[in-house]
């Protein structure tokens, strides 16, 4: 393990409240645990944040209700941590709540939650922002008649050879996988076929998390609080097992939010933003990519809204969106059990981690 000194630490935040301003950048000491603020940029709602190939840019959502969702892009200052405004997309769609770019950074693309949409934009040259050129409609509907009626496009992954996209949508119970074609700048994303894979109904797919070899992925229900274990076989996705978030006997609301593998693949961690405000330890199954429960960790705060590893492995943090703070954990790389350090970054409605 090597063991890195300071890195920067971007935090993407609602501002809806009046309160946050937006993206705010800290600097984060490995050998300590302890952040200090940086710099930050005044942002619409940045909900969720993707770091451009080579670290020079970040692209951020501004997610908003109705139409005039957008995804921004900004140039990246690592030593000084500043971030400058680049230039702006609409997404042609509602509620964008997912940023990601493929790792060669020559796309970037968008969830939105409102309408179950995903938007495809081309990355220039320059890191700037092309204009739209993929807009793809999902439909549908789920058992859960609140939650699940219509489309609810929640993320986006690529898998790590970047060959395949893996969509995750909350209102249908399906993980969509789409071939990635770069190639191609008029349909860079291609249905499989398969088209996807099923998950609980009226579980409501959030988030995934891939180890790097791909064979496996890692799926957090939103709506039952579970992580589904999916093998990755001749082109399609095979469901393996279902494991529970929530501690033996938990009765509360539900609300799957976030998943994480550590860095060297040995352990997850899933959180659960209901009344239960916990986070899911499970040791990872080399052999065959199942799971065991470890054991569950208070988040100490309110809405674990999303979770972050630093890249060495030795810190967690999460994002306790309603306790307006950021809550950093030491890890034992050998256990994975977690141990509050005591060191809290403040920042309002904190919604996504990004290292």
């Amino acid at each position: 393990m090597v063991v890195q000194k300071n890195i920067n630490l971007l935090i993407g935040t609602y501002t809806n409240n009046g309160k946050s301003e937006g993206i705010y950048v800290y600097d984060f000491e490995a050998e300590s645990g302890r952040a200090w603020f940086k710099n930050k940029a005044d942002a619409l709602n940045p909900s969720f944040l993707a770091i451009g190939a080579g670290r020079k840019q970040v692209y951020a959502v501004a997610e908003v209700g109705d139409s005039d969702g957008a995804v921004s892009a900004y140039s990246f200052d690592e030593d000084t941590g500043t971030l400058a405004f680049v230039n702006q997309q609409s997404v042609e769609a509602v509620g964008p709540c997912h940023v990601t770019t493929d790792h060669r950074g020559s796309y970037v693309i968008v969830s939105n939650y409102g309408d179950g949409k995903i938007s495809v934009f081309p990355i220039t040259p320059d890191g700037l922002l092309g204009p739209l050129v993929q807009l793809i409609q999902h439909e549908g509907s789920g058992p859960n008649t609140d939650r699940q009626e219509g489309p609810h496009v929640h993320s986006a992954f690529f898998s790590p050879d970047d060959r395949v996209l893996y969509v995750q949508d909350l209102g249908t119970d399906k993980v969509y996988i789409y071939a990635f074609h770069p190639e191609d700048v008029n349909n860079p994303l291609v249905a499989a076929s398969p088209a996807f894979a099923a998950s609980t109904a009226g579980g409501g797919p959030r988030h995934v998390a891939i180890p790097e070899d791909g064979k496996y992925l890692y799926l957090i229900e939103e709506l039952t609080a579970t992580v589904a274990v999916y093998c990755w076989r001749c082109g399609q996705l095979d469901r393996i097992q279902d494991v529970g978030i929530n501690e033996s006997g938990f009765q509360g609301d539900n609300g799957g939010a976030d998943i994480k593998l550590s860095p060297d693949g040995k352990f997850l961690y899933a959180s659960n933003r209901g009344e239960a405000n916990t986070l899911a330890i499970y040791r990872v199954n080399a052999a065959d990519g199942t799971l065991t429960k470890v054991g569950n960790q208070s988040t100490l705060g309110k809405n674990p809204r999303n979770i972050n590893l630093t890249p060495d492995g030795r810190y967690l943090l999460v994002a306790n969106q309603d306790s307006d703070n950021v809550v950093i954990f030491a890890r034992d790389i050998s256990t994975g059990l977690l141990t509050d350090t005591g060191h809290r970054i403040d920042v309002v409605q904190p919604a996504c981690l990004v290292f």
